[in-house]
């Protein structure tokens, strides 16, 4: 099991559209991942969980990842969160 924290940084943060992106390529991955917002964890997998976090630009966000794919995922997952989710 490993975990990163990445910082939000695009407009909506992860809200509607970015969220759904972000929960596709979370599902393109096999190990368990979860995102843990101050002391809340859901997984990363549930649009329904990823939405109730609330989470907006600026806020820091831990991610979680077990199994065998969990540096690829977090790496995938970090870069989308990076690239802003190609918002303009």
């Amino acid at each position: 099991m490993i975990s990163r924290e990445v910082v939000i940084t695009n407009t909506s943060g992860l809200h509607a559209r970015p969220a759904t992106f972000f929960i596709q390529k979370a599902n393109s991955y096999g190990c368990s991942i979860w995102i843990e917002k101050e002391d809340r964890k859901v997984n990363a997998k549930s649009l329904l969980g990823v939405l109730s976090l609330g989470i907006a630009k600026g806020m820091t966000i831990t991610l979680i990842a077990d199994g065998k794919d969990e540096n690829a995922a977090l790496n995938g997952l970090e870069e989308l969160i990076n690239s802003g989710f190609a918002e303009i």
